[in-house]
Formats: structure tokens, C-alpha cells, sequence
């Protein structure tokens, strides 16, 4: 098993979620109504991003016993987004906020010679956007990460 193929988020408002995603760039599989809005796939390059609601996750992963839901703070886990350049970092921290993120760490020089920041989404997950001048990525814009 060497691969990820798909991240699924739980969310508590499928909607609120949608739109968020929607605003900051991500472009959904198909056509997403209120009447059918289950659930989300986004149509982005390399590992695809999911939208579940929470509650029904817990449900998908044991009907009889569902694991207890966590109610904020840090669980342990950060979802990245790898920039080009410095001022896609400034531009995407910029956007996100707009649109009801929360900047947790304004972009600046890292320790490790890069540039970057986070933010929490509406459910307050952790995102990391970073630039590292030394990075290279495939034709889906992934990092590659030299062997």
C-alpha cells in the first residue's frame, strides 16, 4: 500500500462546506443541488478531497458502535497545499480568509528555508500552505519527493 487516493473530511454543515471549498477553488465531480447533497467528491489533481457529513461518517465506519466525534482543536493531522511562489502563498492565505477561513499562522520565513502558513477551514481542520524554492512537482502538480 503506497498511495493515497482519496481524503474525506467530515463536516458538520455539508452546505456551508460545499460553498467554502467551492470559493477557494475546488471544482466538484458533478452537479451538486440541495436536493441530492449527500455527499461531496472535488474533481482536483492527484489525491481527491471528499466532504461526508460528520455524523454519518462516524456511522459508515462501525453502524453499531461509531467512534466518538472530536469537537475541536488539533487531532493530530494537517492537509497541505504546495505553492509555486511566495505571492501564490500571500494569495491563497489572502483568499481563504475571505471566504471564512481562519489564519492561525500568517505566511513567514520557516526553519527549514521556505515560506508559509495555515489556516483552519469551517470545521477547523489544518491546512499548511508552503513554498520551498527547492521543490519540483509531476504533471499533476504533486510534489515529487526525490529517492
Amino acid at each position: 500500500m503506497n498511495r493515497i487516493n482519496l481524503i474525506t473530511l467530515g463536516v458538520k454543515d455539508l452546505k456551508a462546506s460545499l460553498q467554502f471549498y467551492k470559493n477557494i477553488g475546488f471544482k466538484t465531480t458533478n452537479k451538486e443541488t440541495d436536493d441530492n447533497l449527500a455527499i461531496v467528491f472535488f474533481n482536483n489533481s492527484g489525491t481527491k478531497l471528499e466532504l461526508f457529513p460528520i455524523n454519518e461518517l462516524a456511522k459508515d465506519i462501525n453502524p453499531e458502535n461509531p467512534p466518538t466525534i472530536a469537537t475541536g482543536g488539533f487531532i493530530g493531522i494537517t492537509l497541505a497545499y504546495n505553492a509555486k511562489s511566495k505571492s501564490e502563498v500571500d494569495d491563497i492565505l489572502g483568499n481563504v480568509e475571505r471566504f471564512g477561513a481562519t489564519i492561525v499562522k500568517p505566511a513567514q520565513a520557516l526553519d527549514w528555508g521556505g515560506y508559509g502558513g495555515y489556516f483552519t477551514d469551517l470545521d477547523g481542520y489544518y491546512w499548511e500552505v508552503a513554498f520551498g524554492d527547492m521543490w519540483e512537482f509531476d504533471n499533476q502538480n504533486m510534489l515529487v519527493i526525490p529517492e
